[in-house]
């Protein structure tokens, strides 16, 4: 072949395989121009700083208009890993008030977390910091401030009702899409049950930055900003005045005090004490603040209002009474002897009835009213008979609220215990348990444990004269009324209406009459339907427990008092229910009540301690 030919044919080669390289570049760079935008959207995404928008939190009001909770400004200093550079770490430190070992950890964990995602490097930094540090910011490339709101408390009240917000968890995280590393969430109370009304939606805002990270501008004027949504307010049913005079009437005691509005269901006053101020948890010292709180040996971040379970006392007398009436296995003239030996009683005119037996609250009375309900004689064999009355029993008690969660919304209310068969029958055998080893709940001191929500709940049937509505705390969402059907619904029992009737008489006699076990309950304006409770206690002194109503005619208040290790029912838990009583019908306490019956109670301390000299 001759040699010009060759090279004729190489110089074709050569520029087939150039034509083909342009070629590929050509239709490569049409793909990323105008097909593919990957590389525009990288390249602005070196210039853009995209903020979360939290939003305010919803409002918590108490049934007045009263703010509860509120929010306070916060800022959250974010750092993106891959954007930071060589800085003065000294300066740096000072700024914030943190160390080098601190700074160190906390961008391991951020880089940990992603190097080009920003992260939380510094929760809640004060405004006095963030006003010094705002100034140096362009000098610490790859960090930047975020705003969101910190819970405030105007009144330091109802802490357990409303509960506390913390930072959600990884299986949080994992559950919800909606949440983020370093998003906050309800915890308890109020702010967990309400959560997703309360936190509203979040928002997004896109920021041009300059190579030192400093803002520009707005990306595009804020075309593609998502604005975010503030949270629902919440008004509670919580008269917040009422709230704090008993969380008054309860410091340096433990125990609890639930008021319901019977007619409704609404919760007036929930008060668990010991408790703890809720700005204890906000801010930076949460952490050290609960880790204090839970070692705490009085359990301040236990709501005994709705957790604790504790056996009724004298106050279960009344519903053996009137399962006794309804089946008629006593009547209103039923007379019987206060015989000690059967079970201990205190000294007391004779009962004539079933009225004076609630009225001097005889322990003999109830124990043979209880043994006609489970001994019905509807079998020869003494221990199948006592199944069978345990179970009509246990039906009718059911009825009341106990033995189960009340469907209320606050969160992790306890069930409290109503025995059954098969609850004796593990501890006992079967058929090998009879009335004589039941006995002690004839007068609330057996296997029964109720809860002082239930109990709240047990009197608000009894003024309603045999139904209730399940005890809530939130009236409205917004501005509509909290719908849930739960809240509106009548949960009646069987017990008829005039056995009601003859327990109102006798409550009213309890508190007003001679010989009744709640003198200290009397209000001279007020109609006052009690019953008193001391419970055994192994371990101490007796609980002093005490429900009431009140006015008797048209009720506006039901209420339970538990204060442990105090005594008698009628020592403490009487005057303590008789003084919220008089708050709320009156909107004051009389100024004899004030001068003597309210200032003994704030003057019994039993867990005050001398301070140190």
């Amino acid at each position: 072949m001759p040699v010009n030919n060759q090279n004729s044919d190489k110089q074709w080669v050569i520029g087939g395989i150039f034509i083909v390289l342009v070629l590929i570049f050509l239709i490569r760079l049409f793909y990323i121009q105008v097909w593919d935008n990957a590389y525009q959207l990288t390249a602005e995404s070196n210039s853009q700083r995209h903020v979360t928008q939290y939003p305010a939190r919803g409002l918590i009001l108490d049934r007045n208009g009263k703010v509860l909770v509120q929010n306070q400004a916060a800022y959250d200093l974010m750092v993106v890993p891959k954007q930071v550079q060589e800085f003065d770490t000294l300066e740096f430190c000072k700024m914030l008030s943190i160390t080098n070992k601190e700074l160190k950890e906390k961008l391991k964990k951020a880089k940990l977390y992603s190097w080009y995602k920003p992260s939380i490097f510094l929760k809640q930094v004060s405004f006095e910091d963030y006003a010094t540090f705002q100034e140096h910011l362009f000098r610490f490339p790859g960090f930047f401030v975020q705003t969101r709101t910190l819970r405030d408390y105007p009144m330091p009240t109802a802490t357990h009702l409303l509960g506390y917000v913390g930072e959600v968890s990884e299986k949080q995280i994992e559950n919800n899409s909606y949440y983020n590393l370093g998003d906050y969430i309800g915890i308890s109370g109020i702010e967990k049950t309400y959560e997703q009304e309360l936190r509203g939606t979040k928002g997004n805002k896109i920021f041009l930055v300059d190579v030192h990270n400093r803002i520009k501008g707005e990306f595009r004027d804020g075309d593609f900003d998502i604005m975010a949504i503030p949270g629902y307010n919440i008004t509670t049913t919580i008269d917040a005045e009422l709230q704090l005079f008993g969380e008054q009437l309860m410091e340096y005691k433990i125990g609890s005090i639930v008021a319901i509005e019977p007619s409704t269901g609404e919760i007036l006053a929930l008060i668990s004490a010991p408790s703890y101020n809720p700005a204890m948890l906000v801010g930076r010292a949460r952490s050290l603040n609960y880790s204090h709180l839970q070692n705490d040996s009085l359990k301040p971040l236990f709501n005994r209002a709705l957790t604790a379970q504790y056996p009724p006392g004298s106050i279960f007398k009344i519903i053996n009474g009137l399962i006794g009436l309804q089946g008629q296995f006593i009547n209103w003239h039923t007379h019987f002897t206060c015989d000690k030996s059967l079970v201990g009683c205190h000294n007391h005119p004779t009962n004539d009835n079933i009225e004076k037996a609630i009225q001097f609250s005889c322990n003999p009375y109830f124990f043979q009213t209880y043994k006609k309900i489970i001994q019905q004689g509807k079998d020869n064999n003494r221990f199948i008979d006592s199944r069978y009355g345990l179970t009509y029993w246990r039906n009718y008690v059911l009825e009341f609220g106990l033995g189960k969660k009340l469907k209320s919304d606050l969160p992790n209310i306890s069930s409290g215990s109503i025995p059954d068969t098969t609850f004796y029958d593990k501890w006992y055998g079967k058929e090998r348990w009879a009335f004589s080893n039941i006995a002690s709940n004839s007068i609330g001191q057996g296997e029964v444990m109720v809860v002082p929500i239930q109990m709240a709940n047990l009197v608000a049937i009894i003024a309603n004269k045999g139904y209730y509505i399940t005890p809530h705390v939130v009236k409205k969402v917004g501005e509509k009324t909290n719908a849930n059907p739960e809240f509106l619904t009548i949960h009646p029992t069987s017990i008829d209406t005039k056995w009601f009737e003859t327990v109102q008489n006798a409550m009213y006699a309890v508190v007003n009459e001679a010989h009744g076990t709640a003198g200290r309950a009397r209000i001279d304006s007020i109609a006052v339907c009690g019953k008193t409770g001391t419970v055994q206690n192994p371990h101490g002194e007796d609980h002093s427990v005490f429900i009431a109503f009140a006015p008797k005619d048209n009720p506006q208040i039901a209420i339970a008092v538990y204060v442990e290790n105090s005594g008698f029912g009628g020592t403490w838990a009487a005057p303590i229910a008789s003084l919220m009583i008089e708050k709320y019908i009156n909107g004051e306490i009389s100024e004899y009540n004030t001068k003597y019956k309210q200032q003994r109670i704030l003057d019994y301390k039993p867990l005050y301690v001398e301070p140190s000299k």
